[in-house]
C-alpha cells in the first residue's frame, strides 16, 4: 500500500512538472509593435524585383502536380520544410521523385518538426530508404524530451518547397494525402503561392531570402539529423528504397503531361512587382508576434479595403486590441473562417464557440465558411495590390509559440487572381451580423452541430479557457 502511494505521489509529481513546465514558458506573450509606417514589410514591398512572377495553387491535384514538377526539374538543389509528413500514396510520389533527383546528384535537404516527425515518420523504413541516401539529410526542429517539458510545445509551422534558385513554392499544406492529391476522400481546401524566377541576376530577393531564413533553422542546436543510421527495429530499408523508385518509375509512365513535358513555368504565373518573406522568430520559446503584427501594420496602412481568409481565429488580449485599431483605421476589414459545424481543428472550435462575440465587437466583418469540409487556407488581400500566401493562422499559437512564414506580394494582377479564388470560399459563406446572427443568403445552407457536439463545445469552450494561450 506504502509503495502504491509513493508511485501514485511520484506519477502526480512528474505529470505536474510537465505540465507546468511546457505551460509556463508561454503564458507571458511578449510584444512587437509596429506602426503602419514603420513596418519592415512596408518599407521593402514597395521595392522592385525585377523577373519575379507568382502563381496560385489552389486545388490538391495542382499541389501534388507541381511539387512533382519542381522536383522533376531540380538541378541542384532541393530544400523541403514543413510542418508534417505521413506516409500514404502522395508521399509515395515524393519521395520517390526525391530519391530519383538525389540519384542524378542533386543535393536534397528536408526539415520537419520534431513533434510530428516522430509521431508519423520515425517508424517507417521509406523515410530511412530516403534519410540514409548520400545526398538526402533529414532533420527534426525540436524533439520533444519530457524531462525538458519546455520543448514540448515550440513547434515547426513552416511550410515551403524550394528547387536551385528560381522556385518557391509556399502556404498552408502539410505533406501527406489529407492535402496533396486526389488519394483521400476526405481533402483539405489549402491554398499555395508559386514564386518563379525567370532572370538569372544574384540580386538579393525572396527566394535568396528563403533559402537564408531556411539554413539560419537547419543550423540551429534543436535541428538534429534523422535517418542517417538505420535502427535494428527497422526492416528492408533497401527492399523500400527499391520499391519508392519503382513505384516513381510507374508515376512517369502514367503522368507523362509532368514527365515528358517541359515545365511552362511562365504560363502558371503572372508578373508581380515585388515579393517579401515575413517570419516569426525560431527558437522554441514565446516568440515576438512578428508575422502577426506586419500583416496587422499594413492593414492599417490599407486605402480601400482588406480581406482576411484564415481557418480559425483565437485571439490574445493584444491581438483584440491590434485588430479594433485597424478596425479604426481601415472599416473596410472581412475575414473569412470556418464555422463550428465544419472546422476540424476541435480546440480552435470550443474557443470560437465561447469568444466570437468578442471577435465581432472588434468591428471587423466576419464570415463563416459553411462548404462541404474544412477550409486550412491562410491569406490577405489589400487594396487592388498587396496580397500575402501563409502558413500562419490567426490564432494565438501561430501569433507567439510556433514558427510561422508569410509570402507578402505586391502585384495587381496577382491580387485579382488572388481575391477571385477567395470568393469562391465566400460564396459558401454567411455574414455574422453584431447579434451574432447571419445575414440571409438563400445559397448558403446552415449546417447544425450534431446535439452532443453542441453540448461539447458548451463544456470544452469553457475548460480551455485556463491554457488558450496554446490554442
Amino acid at each position: 500500500m506504502k509503495k502504491t502511494k509513493v508511485i501514485s505521489i511520484t506519477a502526480f509529481v512528474l505529470l505536474l512538472y510537465i505540465i507546468i513546465g511546457s505551460s509556463l514558458p508561454f503564458i507571458r506573450q511578449p510584444k512587437y509593435k509596429v506602426s503602419k509606417a514603420d513596418a519592415v514589410t512596408a518599407g521593402k514591398i514597395y521595392g522592385q524585383s525585377d523577373g519575379l512572377r507568382a502563381g496560385i495553387v489552389e486545388t490538391n491535384e495542382e499541389a501534388l502536380t507541381i511539387r512533382l514538377r519542381m522536383i522533376k526539374d531540380a538541378k541542384k538543389r532541393i530544400v523541403l520544410s514543413t510542418f508534417d509528413i505521413r506516409p500514404g500514396k502522395s508521399s509515395d510520389d515524393i519521395f520517390g521523385a526525391l530519391l530519383a533527383a538525389a540519384d542524378r546528384g542533386v543535393k536534397v535537404q528536408i526539415l520537419v518538426d520534431g513533434l510530428y516527425g516522430t509521431l508519423h515518420m520515425a517508424k517507417e523504413s521509406d523515410y530511412y530508404a530516403a534519410g540514409s541516401h548520400s545526398n538526402i539529410e533529414i532533420r527534426f526542429y525540436n524533439v520533444p524530451n519530457l524531462l525538458k517539458p519546455w520543448t514540448i510545445h515550440g513547434r515547426l509551422h513552416d511550410k515551403y518547397l524550394l528547387v536551385d534558385d528560381d522556385l518557391l513554392l509556399s502556404g498552408g499544406r502539410n505533406t501527406f494525402d489529407y492535402f496533396l492529391g486526389s488519394y483521400s476522400d476526405s481533402a483539405s481546401f489549402d491554398r499555395e503561392v508559386l514564386i518563379y524566377k525567370n532572370t538569372k541576376d544574384n540580386k538579393k530577393e525572396v527566394i535568396k531570402d528563403t533559402y537564408d531564413y531556411f539554413e539560419g533553422v537547419w543550423n540551429l542546436k534543436v535541428c538534429k539529423p534523422v535517418f542517417e543510421k538505420t535502427p535494428f527495429y527497422i526492416k528492408d530499408v533497401r527492399r523500400a528504397r527499391e520499391k519508392l523508385l519503382s513505384h516513381y518509375l510507374e508515376l512517369k509512365e502514367q503522368k507523362k503531361d509532368i514527365f515528358d513535358t517541359t515545365s511552362d513555368y511562365e504560363k502558371l504565373t503572372v508578373p508581380i512587382d515585388n515579393a517579401v518573406l515575413l517570419a516569426n522568430p525560431t527558437h522554441i520559446y514565446a516568440k515576438e508576434p512578428v508575422v502577426f503584427s506586419e500583416l496587422v501594420a499594413l492593414m492599417k496602412g490599407s486605402r480601400e479595403r482588406v480581406f482576411i481568409q484564415t481557418p480559425y481565429a483565437v485571439f490574445s488580449k493584444d491581438m483584440y486590441k491590434e485588430i479594433t485599431e485597424a478596425v479604426k483605421a481601415q472599416p473596410n476589414i472581412k475575414m473569412l473562417l470556418n464555422s463550428t459545424a465544419v472546422g476540424d481543428n476541435f480546440m480552435a472550435s470550443s474557443d470560437y464557440t465561447l469568444n466570437r462575440k468578442k471577435i465581432t465587437a472588434t468591428g471587423i466583418n466576419l464570415y463563416e465558411f459553411y462548404g462541404s469540409h474544412s477550409i486550412h487556407a491562410k491569406s490577405i488581400v489589400i487594396d487592388d495590390d498587396i496580397s500575402a500566401v501563409m502558413s500562419y493562422n490567426l490564432d494565438m499559437r501561430s501569433t507567439y509559440i510556433d514558427t510561422e512564414v508569410a509570402l507578402v506580394i505586391r502585384g495587381k494582377e496577382f491580387n485579382r487572381l488572388l481575391e477571385a479564388n477567395m470568393e469562391m470560399v465566400e460564396k459558401e459563406s454567411l455574414k455574422v451580423k453584431e447579434d451574432e446572427s447571419y445575414a440571409s443568403n438563400a445559397s448558403v445552407q446552415i449546417k447544425e452541430l450534431t446535439p452532443a457536439k453542441k453540448t461539447l463545445f458548451s463544456i470544452t469552450s469553457v475548460v480551455f479557457q485556463l491554457f488558450r494561450f496554446l490554442l
